[in-house]
């Protein structure tokens, strides 16, 4: 059809000139047609591939846009940046893997990394960056991240001219994990208060409105035990990784690695000072050039000794430091333990009222079978009581019906057998408990 577009790509171009005009296509709803200039000129023209603003350009830059963060120091004073993933990546060396945990645009459990210069912290709706100086916090409205600020300001700020035995990066990560912890308790309390009077009303009257607030309310339990269970795992998880703890301490890492360059360079300045008295002295024979050549290498093996012995120091000093964090993350272990206990006493308490409304309604249907089951016995003796009018019912001449009384004992005969028939059924039912009488 001429007036159609097909879907496919046109070109009246030879192939031989194809490695150059590759480009010149033009988008269209239902098809690409060519256009001179190719994506550039496309671009140039203003027009942008569906689905993707601002073209191939808009698409490379996909993801580097600004956000806003706030930046919290050690004195307590805080403020307002624009900053890109690239910037805060070179800022805190964190892999890019690392910030899609603070993007709000993912959906990921609660997190504690510790790297070489930063601990990434996203525990619900905190989620921020965790430096020896600073801390990086996503700007949000939401109320964990405003009292998180706040109340992040005003205790360093309390404690500017006290002496404090945790360093910063602890306090900033206590104060996240004290919020977090709170704030699911205070949603724990908040579930029971409104889950408990709805079972207990479920289980005096069943029915379809109580049984779906039940089940609403049951698929919020589970969704917060899921998020209490990550928090309490992720904790444990530290716990029982001395290595993850000692990667937390940033302030000592800090502290070490700038001694570690005044050292460096006084044994620069040694092995200078070494040079210019040789230089000063007069010729040396090969046997005394020997002699300084094991007197470097005596001097280069002390120095990788003092080095192994200053990281060992070191390590041995973060093992026997790690305590610090341990006994941190293990007060707020217990109290996220506790919340998550509750959480699965009120998970026992629903189990255990849908099985007394599983009891007391197979009990309504064990009443419900016995009655069809006299019902239906019932209606077996009336239908041999029928059968016997049916057949006096007939049209034929018999003796029997010149006699008046005979029609009474019939009936009275019929009806002895019939309830001497269901009265026998009974008690056979009573002998075998198929159901108490």
């Amino acid at each position: 059809m001429e007036g159609s577009r097909s879907p496919l790509i046109h070109s009246d171009h030879p192939e031989s000139t194809s490695s150059n005009n590759t480009g010149n296509f033009q988008f269209y709803a239902n098809g690409i047609r060519e256009c001179p200039g190719g994506i550039q000129g496309l671009e140039k023209r203003g027009h942008g591939i569906r689905g993707w603003p601002g073209g191939i350009e808009g698409l490379k830059k996909r993801g580097q846009g600004s956000r806003s963060w706030i930046k919290i120091d050690t004195t307590g004073d805080s403020k307002i940046l624009e900053l890109d993933k690239a910037t805060i990546m070179r800022h805190c060396s964190l892999p890019a893997r690392d910030l899609r945990l603070l993007d709000p645009l993912f959906i990921y459990p609660s997190t504690i990394l510790g790297r070489e210069k930063a601990i990434v912290v996203s525990l619900e709706q905190i989620r921020c960056i965790i430096t020896a100086e600073e801390v990086i916090l996503m700007n949000s409205l939401d109320r964990c991240v405003v009292q998180y600020k706040s109340e992040l300001c005003k205790r360093l700020q309390a404690n500017k001219d006290q002496s404090d035995d945790l360093p910063f990066e602890f306090r900033a990560l206590e104060l996240a994990l004290e919020l977090t912890c709170l704030s699911l308790d205070a949603q724990v309390k908040e579930l029971e208060l409104e889950i408990y009077p709805v079972l207990d009303e479920l289980a005096t009257s069943i029915n379809t409105l109580n049984l779906e607030r039940v089940r609403r309310l049951k698929g919020h339990l589970l969704a917060l035990t899921q998020r209490v269970q990550k928090v309490r795992d992720e904790i444990e998880h530290l716990m029982d990784d001395d290595g993850d703890m000692a990667e937390m301490y940033l302030t000592e890492k800090k502290q070490r690695s700038e001694c570690f360059p005044s050292s460096d360079l006084s044994c620069q300045t040694n092995s200078s000072g070494d040079d210019k008295v040789v230089s000063k002295s007069a010729p040396v024979s090969p046997v005394e050039s020997l002699g300084g050549s094991q007197n470097l290498q005596r001097t280069f093996s002390s120095i990788v000794n003092s080095s192994r012995t200053g990281s060992f120091i070191s390590s041995s000093n973060s093992e026997e430091d790690v305590d610090q964090l341990e006994m941190l993350l293990e007060a707020y272990f217990i109290i996220i333990d506790h919340t998550l206990s509750k959480l699965l006493s009120l998970k026992e308490y629903i189990d255990d009222t849908e099985d007394f409304i599983n009891i007391k309604l197979g009990n309504v249907q064990n009443h419900l079978i016995k009655f069809e089951l006299l019902l239906t016995a019932a209606t077996f003796v009336a239908t041999m009581f029928a059968s016997v009018t049916a057949v006096f019912g007939m049209n034929f001449a018999d003796s029997v019906f010149d006699n008046p009384s005979t029609f009474s004992w019939v009936l009275i005969i019929c009806g002895f057998v019939c309830g001497f028939l269901y009265f026998t059924f009974l008690i056979y039912c009573r002998h075998k408990r198929i159901f108490p009488l």
